[in-house]
């Protein structure tokens, strides 16, 4: 048997669990997302069986799963710097600058998050995404600037995960749209999910979409543009774009839902991941972080307010 291999045998509470679900009630340190990972690959055994996600286990059961151990990745640590809002022994929140990816993939393996936050905290980084996403525990896209948590061990990422599904975590969002949204605030409630015919794409999907809530809230208005916090309650793919498009009101730079041009010239969209905030799974105190607004926005800001100050 494997010396990682951890065994027990189901007791009379687990009768009808899904073994997936068993394990994690078993060792609650695991995510449900890892634990259905390693199933699929063959690491759980019930009497001495394969078995899927989906089994449901019995009274006696001999349960028996490997934790797989660290994978070395094989993804260069570069030294390239980083603009650290707060770092301890379990984590640490970066400002991500623009047009830099937050993990690699294959055929772009440098110059992303992840090669930066490799060398700087020297390899030890969770590794519960696997090898091409050490510490990333979420994510933004590479032309979204602001903050980020990054996770040093899988403890930590746990907790992060967890409270991320239970949407406990604090992401406010400063964004400039096109139009004139007339209401101070308000709220987009629309599924998102796979566009049906442009796979680079999201849409908002009542078919087969996810669950996804916008909050926003009106910060400054121009003439033919508005400035806005966006708060996310869930954390789908491109969710503030998709949503502020579903509305009337793309985001300026985001040629991905918008073909209308921006009054200046923007290397992708006018989003930045400004306030994140959460319980320190360690401290078991709220903590909230803000990153400062990159150059490149004020700086659209000022020409905004400027022309409106014209009309």
């Amino acid at each position: 048997m494997d010396e990682n291999a951890v065994v027990f045998e189901a007791v009379l509470e687990m009768e009808g669990e899904r073994i997936d679900k068993c394990i994690s009630s078993y060792l609650n340190t695991l995510s449900r997302s890892y634990i259905q990972k390693i199933i699929k690959d063959g690491n759980v055994l019930v009497n001495d069986k394969p078995v899927k996600a989906n089994y449901k286990v019995h009274t006696d059961d001999k349960i028996c799963f490997t934790i797989p151990a660290p994978v070395v990745p094989d993804i260069p640590a570069q030294d390239i710097a980083l603009d650290i809002l707060y770092e301890d022994a379990d984590l640490l929140v970066v400002n991500k600058p623009k047009n830099m990816v937050v993990h690699p993939a294959p055929g772009h393996y440098e110059g992303t998050l992840v090669n930066a936050v490799l060398y700087h905290c020297s390899g030890a980084l969770s590794g519960i995404n696997g090898v091409m996403r050490p510490g990333i525990v979420h994510r933004i896209d590479k032309d979204t600037t602001g903050s980020l948590i990054v996770c040093k061990n899988d403890e930590t990422h746990n907790a992060i995960a967890a409270l991320l599904k239970t949407h406990d975590i604090t992401r406010k969002y400063r964004a400039v749209v096109f139009g004139i949204i007339k209401e101070d605030e308000g709220t987009v409630r629309a599924p998102i999910g796979r566009h049906p015919t442009d796979r680079k794409k999201m849409a908002v999907n009542e078919k087969n979409g996810k669950n996804a809530v916008t909050h926003y809230r009106v910060l400054e208005r121009f003439r033919g543009y508005t400035y806005v916090e966006c708060t996310l309650e869930t954390g789908r793919t491109h969710q503030i774009r998709v949503h502020m498009a579903s509305i009337g009101n793309p985001l300026l730079g985001d040629t991905l839902y918008t073909g209308q041009k921006a009054p200046v010239k923007l290397e992708g969209q006018a989003l930045h991941a400004m306030t994140i905030g959460f319980v320190h799974p360690s401290f078991h105190q709220y903590m909230e972080f803000e990153a400062p607004l990159p150059e490149y926005f004020t700086r659209l800001l000022d020409v905004l307010r400027a022309k409106s100050s014209m009309s």
